[in-house]
């Protein structure tokens, strides 16, 4: 009986086991913790260890960068405004553009100082122009975290000096990264990418050997502390596809942009990325009820795009189950159903279908009626 048993047992893991053997198998990284994303879909690729709770070190200047490109939309601070170097900024330990205390200095170049010299002395003064002093700005930091979902993240400083509740994990870099390139296209471009900034007559190199070693990869940041090792977040572009890699706790500043390369590489060579449906396109009409019209467009805010491993593209098919029944009103954007994705017949993935438009509440005759034809339904 038992033999019985497991002969049934592997011949229900047989589909199963023959999917796995599909996915291709990452490389293994000389790093504490990784994680690749292919940045249109959101999708894992490839990691280990991604929620392990590590110590940022200079990868904290992503959310210092992102708030400070949010104040530059907002007009809380000018890009040529000038800022008075406080005496907290210009004692500030660690890498430094090396600002003068009492002089004034460019928001522009302060930006420049910290992406690309890894200022921590630039961090200080732009948390003190927009915030008032470091403290809030830390208290700006740790919101704006929790908007994006970064759950297992707290900050404490600008520049990521070390402190025991100053931490994050691999995920939430990649979200915090992933948003910076989203939602600041424009300066993305402009600073992450440029090899090296002068100022104070002293000129730096920017610290992310892979703007050398590949062309493609346009950012983004390195770090390193004696508790975190060598980290590298790195970012690459080609043709239309973008990766996003997070490689953390590495032996030194060369094995982290190795490692690092290596990671992007298997990513682009061994998955396709697949536009599924485009922004806005009605993937389906869904009945609704009780609303000004009867049908209601679903579909999705931005291009839906799957990585999938190389030459499965034509293997993948997709299903949309709908909420019914669909009652208005419904508004732009909310979830009225889920795309189930399988590849070769096996699951491969859930994801949210929204109202492309939204559907108001009709008329009481109307809402009668439809309550009328609910009731036989």
């Amino acid at each position: 009986m038992r033999k019985i048993q497991s002969l049934l047992l592997v011949l229900l893991l047989l589909p199963v086991l023959a999917f796995a053997q599909q996915m291709p198998t990452p490389p293994a990284l000389a790093a504490k913790s990784w994680l690749l994303i292919e940045t249109a879909s959101g999708q894992e690729l490839a990691s280990q260890a991604p929620d392990e709770r590590i110590e940022p070190a200079s990868l904290t200047k992503l959310m210092t960068a992102y708030l400070t490109f949010s104040a530059l939309k907002q007009g809380t601070i000018k890009i040529d405004q000038m800022v008075t170097v406080s005496e907290k900024a210009w004692k500030a330990q660690g890498s430094r553009m090396f600002i003068q205390v009492d002089t004034q200095v460019k928001v522009e170049d302060l930006i420049k100082g910290m992406i690309v010299q890894s200022g921590n002395d630039a961090c200080v003064a732009l948390s003190e122009a927009i915030a008032g002093s470091e403290d809030n700005f830390a208290q700006m930091m740790n919101r704006e975290a929790q908007r994006l979902g970064m759950k297992a993240t707290s900050f404490r400083n600008s520049a990521g000096m070390p402190d025991p509740q100053h931490y994050t994990t691999a995920r939430d870099l990649a979200i915090l990264a992933g948003a910076l390139i989203r939602d600041f296209p424009e300066d993305y471009a402009k600073y992450y990418s440029l090899k090296e900034f002068r100022y104070n007559n002293i000129t730096q190199p920017n610290r992310n050997r892979l703007l050398w070693l590949d062309p493609t990869v346009d950012g983004v940041k390195t770090g390193h502390t004696e508790g975190a090792g060598y980290c590298l977040i790195s970012s690459s572009k080609r043709g239309q596809r973008r990766l996003l890699s997070v490689v953390l706790g590495t032996a030194s500043d060369g094995v982290r942009a190795q490692e690092s390369l290596k990671l992007l590489n298997f990513g682009f060579q061994f998955y396709d990325a697949v536009q599924l449906y485009a922004k806005d396109q009605a993937v389906s009409n869904l009945k609704i009820w009780k609303g000004t019209e009867k049908t209601l467009k679903a579909g999705f805010t931005s291009d839906f795009i799957l990585a999938v491993p190389k030459g499965y593209a034509p293997r993948i098919k997709t299903e949309l189950v709908s909420q019914q029944p669909l009652m208005a009103p419904v508004t732009q954007g909310q979830v009225v159903g889920t795309m189930k994705v399988s590849l070769d017949g096996k699951p491969f993935g859930d994801y949210p279908v929204v109202a492309i438009e939204g559907v108001p509440v009709t008329n009481i005759f109307g809402r009668a009626i439809d309550s009328v034809r609910l009731w036989f339904n």
